[in-house]
């Protein structure tokens, strides 16, 4: 997969970045530079070609989505994370994930699918990514959702009941509510912040 890697500094974590439709690897650096400057990070490109838009994962419709292959990339992705393990010399139980819109709905389904494989989530205006979902154990990892009140596409409905599938799977989820849309706002990375150096 095509991404960017920079190592931490001072022992500060490593990020897994997922950015949101139409984006790539390098949306979400500023983010890293801004909350945690000496973080590291591994940034990647989504590789499905939706009308020139990268995203993670193939859709059917806006809001709906292509179950099928969401199964296939979240496989590729969860080997990725092995393998680049390997190449950069990190421990991948120690990443953070940091998804928007549909960077967070594949951050989550490998959190569905997958289990406590990473050490804590931030998933910004995500959606339900998938519903039948077997069991998982997330044995209290630490995953922050952040919402717009005013998100025309991410209903309030869909955002509380993925914070009630995850919560009923053993996650500790902190819910933040922002006054806007599915646009990020300065409130949020703030809070973003926040979360990430209580990690610590």
């Amino acid at each position: 997969m095509i991404h960017l890697y920079q190592h931490p500094k001072n022992n500060a974590p490593i990020f897994l970045l997922l950015h949101g439709t139409g984006g790539d690897e390098h949306d979400l650096v500023p983010f890293i530079n801004t909350i945690l400057p000496d973080a590291g990070y591994l940034s990647v490109r989504g590789e499905v070609n939706e009308n020139g838009l990268n995203r993670f994962f193939k859709r059917i419709r806006p809001g709906v989505f292509d179950l099928e292959d969401l199964a296939i990339r979240t496989e590729h992705l969860d080997q990725f994370l092995t393998e680049a393990s390997k190449q950069y010399q990190f421990n991948r139980s120690s990443l953070i994930a940091l998804g928007y819109s549909n960077g967070a709905n594949i951050a989550a389904n490998v959190l569905l699918t997958k289990g406590a494989v990473f050490k804590a989530a931030l998933l910004m205006h995500p959606m339900v990514p998938r519903r039948d979902i077997q069991t998982v154990d997330l044995k209290q990892t630490p995953i922050l959702i952040t919402a717009g009140q005013h998100d025309a596409m991410c209903p309030i409905s869909e955002t509380k009941e993925l914070e009630k599938i995850l919560t009923g799977f053993n996650a500790k989820v902190q819910l933040e509510w922002f006054a806007g849309g599915h646009e990020i706002t300065t409130a949020e990375v703030k809070i973003i912040s926040e979360f990430t150096k209580a990690l610590n």
